[in-house]
C-alpha cells in the first residue's frame, strides 16, 4: 500500500535513503570506469546542493533550468531544486543559444546549473534575455578561468555552501523536504514544439508519482533491474524513467560515459529494461545491416536468412530457435540486450518492418503513446502479443475516447487521468484550448480503437492529408515505411491539397558510404554522396519496395533527395526529431513546386547552419526522380 505522506520525488529519496542506505541507486562511467552511488550517496549530494542553492539565497517556487548531458548531478541538481520548493526545467543540450534564451526568459529561472564551457557559453551569450538568472552554476571547471561574469558559481563552491549550511542548521534540509506538498508543481516539461515555441507543461509532485504507479502495474520493475539513461533528460519519458521511476521500484539508472560510448556502455551493463526512441531502434537496425555488408558472403546469407525466417516466425506468433541459435543469440548478446526483459519505443511511430526486426532478434519491443502533458506514457502493448499497429491498451488509471470519430471510427484521441499536467505554465489560452470543460485533454493526434480495444495512432490531426484527386492518407505512415530502409535515414512526404503523392529524402549517411565504399563509388561530402547518381538510383529502389505495399492512390509519384540532413538547428525538425511540417514547406518551397511542375531538377543556393552556430551557403543541382508509380500515373491519365 502506497503510503501517503511519500507525496513528493524529495520525500521518496530521503525514505529509500534510511530504507536501503548501502544499496546501489545509479551508475556513473567516467574514464572508464564505473563509478556507484548509494541511496545515501544519492540524498547526500542533493543535500548539499539544496543546502548550497538555500545559501545562494534561491527561494521557494522560483524555477531552477538545467542544461547539460544527462548525469548523476543532473539528477541530483533537479531533486535538490525540489527539496527546496523550486520547479525544475530541463533544456535540451544541442540546443542554439536563442533556444535556450526563449526557455530561460520565459521561465524567468532565477539558477541554472550547466555541464561546462559549452554550455555556459551559451547562457552569456544571452543578454538582457537571461536577466532573471541570479546565479550560472558549472561543473567542469575546465576553461573556465578566463570567465568573470559575477553570476558564475562552481559546483564545488555550491558544495562548500552548503555543507556550511548544514552545519550550521542540521535539519534545514529535512526540513524543507517536508514542507512540500504533493500539489507543488515540480517539473516544467517542454512540449515538442513542432510548430512554435515548446509550451512548458506543469507537473505536480502527487499526480505525477500516482501516474507512474500505474505504469508499473502493467510494466512492473524493482530494484533488480538495470536501465541505461541514453534518451535526453528534458524529454518527459527520460524523466520517468531515470528520475522517478527509481525513486518509485529501485531499478538502477545508469549513465553511460558519452553520447559516442552510450552502446558500448550499454552492452557492459546489460540493462533489463529499455527505453529508445524510434530513430535510435532504426538507427540500430542500420548499423547492424553496415556491418553486415563488411562481412563475408557467408555471413551474410546466414543473417538474410535468420530474418526472413525469423521474421516469419514472429508473425506466426512463435520464435525460429534454430535462428535465435545461429545468429540472433549472439547478436543479442554484441548489443548488451541480451538481459532485456521490457523494451519500449515512443515519442513517434517506429515502422512495422524495424519492429518485426526486433522481434524476430528476440528483443521483446513494445510500442507505447502519452504526451508530455499526460505526465508521458499511458498506453503500452501487451507482452507476447504480434502487434505492429496498435500503441497497446490504456493503463488502469487512464481514460481515452475518439472525438468525432468519421466512417472508419478514426477520430481525435482525447484522455484523461489522475496524472495529468496542471496546465500550460503563463498561459492559460493554451491551457483551455487543451483541455475540454470536463477535464479531458485534446491530444492532437488522430486514431481509432481496433477490434481488441487497442489504441491505433494514424499521425496528427492536421497532418493527415488528402490528395486533390479525394484520396486520404497518412505522411507519418508512409514515411515511417520508408525509414525502414537502411539506406534512408529522414523522410518528409507531401502531397496534401496535391494531385499526387510525393517525397523528401535524405540518405544515412553511415550505411549509405559504406555501400558507396563497397562498389568503390568515390566521393568526399555528404551533399556530394547524396547527389551520385547510382545513389539515387539506390533510393529509387528502395521508394518501389515501399510504394509496392502501398494502396495506388497513397505512392510516391516523385522524389528528390535533399543535400543536407534535417536539423534541429536549422528548426526542420524538434530536438525529438518530430518533422517540423510547416518549416519543410516553407525553406523547400522551390523543391516541391519544382516536383509538381514536372521538372527533372532544381537548382538550390542557401545557407545552413553548422553544429557550432556558424553558417555556410550550400548550392546544389538535385535530381528529381519520378517512379514506376509515376509512370502509371501519367499513362492512367
Amino acid at each position: 500500500m502506497t503510503d501517503p505522506r511519500l507525496d513528493t520525488l524529495p520525500k521518496l529519496l530521503l525514505h529509500n535513503a534510511a530504507r536501503w542506505p548501502d544499496r546501489p541507486a545509479m551508475r556513473e562511467k567516467e574514464f572508464g570506469i564505473w563509478n556507484v552511488y548509494t541511496w545515501a550517496d544519492y540524498r547526500d549530494r542533493v543535500r548539499e546542493i539544496a543546502l548550497g542553492l538555500a545559501a545562494l539565497g534561491v527561494r521557494r517556487g522560483e524555477v531552477v533550468a538545467l542544461l547539460g548531458r544527462n548525469r548523476p548531478n543532473w539528477v541530483w541538481g533537479e531533486l535538490a531544486a525540489h527539496a527546496l520548493g523550486c520547479m525544475s526545467l530541463g533544456i535540451y543540450e544541442d540546443v542554439l543559444p536563442v533556444e535556450a534564451g526563449y526557455l530561460v526568459g520565459y521561465a524567468e529561472a532565477a539558477v541554472i546549473f550547466c555541464e561546462d564551457e559549452e554550455q555556459v557559453d551559451k547562457i552569456l551569450q544571452l543578454g538582457t534575455a537571461a536577466s532573471s538568472l541570479r546565479w550560472i552554476v558549472y561543473h567542469d571547471d575546465r576553461g573556465m578561468r578566463k570567465y568573470g561574469d559575477p553570476r558564475l558559481v562552481s559546483w564545488a563552491e555550491l558544495v562548500r555552501r552548503g555543507k556550511e549550511l548544514d552545519r550550521a542548521e542540521r535539519d534545514r534540509f529535512e526540513r524543507e523536504v517536508a514542507a512540500g506538498r504533493g500539489s507543488d508543481v515540480a517539473i516544467l516539461c517542454t512540449t515538442s514544439g513542432t510548430t512554435s515555441n515548446p509550451k512548458l507543461a506543469m507537473l505536480q509532485h502527487e499526480p505525477f508519482l500516482r501516474h507512474i504507479r500505474a505504469y508499473l502495474e502493467v510494466d512492473p520493475r524493482g530494484p533488480d533491474d538495470e536501465y541505461v539513461s541514453i534518451l535526453p533528460l528534458p524529454w518527459i519519458m527520460e524523466q520517468v524513467y531515470t528520475v522517478a521511476m527509481p525513486l518509485l521500484c529501485g531499478i538502477r539508472a545508469n549513465f553511460p560515459e558519452s553520447a559516442e560510448t552510450a552502446m558500448r556502455d550499454l552492452r557492459e551493463i546489460g540493462p533489463t529494461h529499455l527505453l529508445l526512441a524510434p530513430r535510435v531502434w532504426e538507427q540500430t537496425a542500420a548499423d547492424i545491416r553496415a556491418r553486415i555488408l563488411d562481412a563475408g558472403p557467408l555471413t551474410r546469407r546466414l543473417f538474410d536468412w535468420a530474418v526472413r525466417v525469423g521474421t516469419a516466425a514472429v508473425e506466426r506468433g512463435d520464435r525460429d530457435r534454430l535462428a535465435d541459435l545461429l545468429v540472433f543469440g549472439a547478436l543479442r548478446d554484441r548489443l548488451g540486450f541480451a538481459r532485456v526483459k521490457s523494451a519500449a519505443t515512443g515519442g513517434a511511430a517506429l515502422g512495422p518492418d524495424t519492429f518485426k526486426f526486433f522481434l524476430a532478434m528476440g528483443v521483446p519491443l513494445r510500442q507505447l503513446y502519452g504526451q508530455t502533458e499526460l505526465s508521458g506514457a499511458y498506453t503500452l502493448q501487451v507482452h507476447d502479443e504480434l502487434d505492429t499497429d496498435s500503441s497497446g491498451v490504456p493503463f488502469p488509471d487512464t481514460e481515452v475516447r475518439i472525438e468525432d470519430p468519421d466512417e472508419n471510427g478514426v477520430g481525435e484521441i482525447v484522455t484523461r487521468h489522475a496524472g495529468m499536467f496542471k496546465g500550460y505554465f503563463k498561459n492559460e489560452e493554451a491551457t483551455r484550448e487543451a483541455l475540454t470543460p470536463d477535464g479531458w485533454m485534446r491530444t492532437g493526434d488522430a486514431g481509432y480503437f481496433d477490434a481488441k480495444g487497442r489504441l491505433v495512432v494514424i499521425d496528427r490531426v492536421k497532418d493527415i492529408a488528402r490528395t486533390s484527386t479525394g484520396i486520404r492518407f497518412s505522411p507519418q505512415f508512409i514515411e515511417n515505411k520508408l525509414k525502414f530502409s537502411p539506406y534512408i535515414g529522414e523522410a518528409v512526404v507531401l502531397g496534401n491539397r496535391r494531385p499526387f503523392v510525393t517525397a523528401i529524402l535524405c540518405i544515412r549517411y553511415s550505411m549509405v558510404s559504406k555501400w558507396a565504399e563497397s562498389r568503390r563509388i568515390g566521393f568526399t561530402t555528404y551533399q556530394n554522396l547524396a547527389a551520385n547518381r547510382q545513389v539515387v538510383d539506390l533510393l529509387a529502389s528502395e521508394v518501389e519496395k515501399v510504394n509496392a505495399s502501398l494502396p495506388e492512390g497513397q505512392r510516391i509519384r516523385r522524389f528528390v533527395v535533399l543535400y543536407k540532413e534535417l536539423d534541429p538547428d536549422d528548426g526542420e525538425v524538434t530536438r525529438t526529431r518530430k518533422v517540423r511540417r510547416s518549416v519543410i514547406d516553407e525553406r523547400y518551397a522551390a523543391i516541391i513546386e519544382a516536383m509538381y511542375a514536372g521538372r527533372d531538377r532544381v537548382h538550390v543556393d542557401t545557407v545552413v547552419t553548422f553544429e557550432d552556430g556558424r553558417t555556410g551557403r550550400i548550392e546544389a543541382d538535385l535530381e528529381i526522380r519520378d517512379t514506376s508509380a509515376r509512370t502509371t500515373f501519367a499513362q492512367a491519365a
